[in-house]
């Protein structure tokens, strides 16, 4: 399996403040990787590092073969990140939002069909944004993550604001991500409810990591097998 994310000592400030302290971390592709810890403890910080929305500070990170400290935004268009807000366009379509993302992320085969589909959003592909729901923006959130076709997906709190019938939704997308050449590194506070998808998780305290053993190998789709790994490099014991 390729490397997705590598880092060592990574250090990033807010202000003076070091929301990251120091993070050694190893994602591989086919990897679920849930990121856990109180409020404060460096989670959408990391997120946002390997999205390259936020600068390193020291230490290295390498992101799908780039390096962020000599240029964080040229694997961009290899990311798609779900934060709290969905990041569409009101006056757009459900269908039109999906197309204008595959454009902008230079994708040649979308497939907005099979994500609409996918995310139970094929009878609203013609609704503006501002007419959805909550529940049904984060789902459009996610569909647009995904037909930009990410080697890397990065999910923050991906459970909020969903019904049970998005959740479940959520929930295939995730578990079928063990075994293809995506990565996917959530944040989530949704312990008892992620920790059965994610192949490893890593607990952040102070901006710092350590890892803990997987729930699932990334190479078993859907199984609950364990394998010891040592800290949050994810090496194998």
């Amino acid at each position: 399996m390729q490397s997705v994310v590598r880092l060592r000592s990574a250090v990033c400030l807010l202000g003076r403040f070091p929301a990251l302290a120091g993070v050694d971390l190893d994602v591989v592709e086919g990897e679920v990787l849930l990121l856990s810890g109180g409020n404060g403890a460096g989670k959408t910080t990391l997120l946002r590092l390997l999205a390259g929305l936020v600068p390193l500070h020291s230490g290295t990170a390498d992101v799908l073969g780039h390096d962020l400290s000599a240029d964080r935004r040229a694997h961009r268009r290899l990311v798609g990140l779900v934060g709290h807000e969905s990041a569409c366009y009101d006056d757009l379509t459900v269908g039109e939002n999906l197309r204008f993302a595959a454009r902008a992320a230079a994708v040649n085969d979308p497939q907005e069909r099979r994500v609409l589909d996918q995310l139970g959003l094929t009878p609203l592909a013609d609704t503006v944004h501002r007419k959805l729901s909550a529940g049904q923006r984060r789902r459009l959130a996610l569909a647009v993550a995904l037909v930009r076709r990410p080697r890397l997906l990065l999910l923050d709190e991906p459970h909020a604001g969903l019904d049970a019938e998005g959740r479940a939704v959520l929930d295939s997308v995730l578990d079928r991500t063990a075994g293809t050449n995506r990565a996917v590194v959530l944040a989530s506070h949704e312990l008892e409810r992620t920790r059965p998808l994610v192949s490893r998780e890593v607990v952040l305290t102070a901006g710092q990591a350590h890892g803990i053993a997987p729930a699932r190998s990334p190479q078993l789709a859907g199984s609950r097998q364990t394998r010891p790994r040592n800290m949050a490099t994810g090496a194998s014991s």
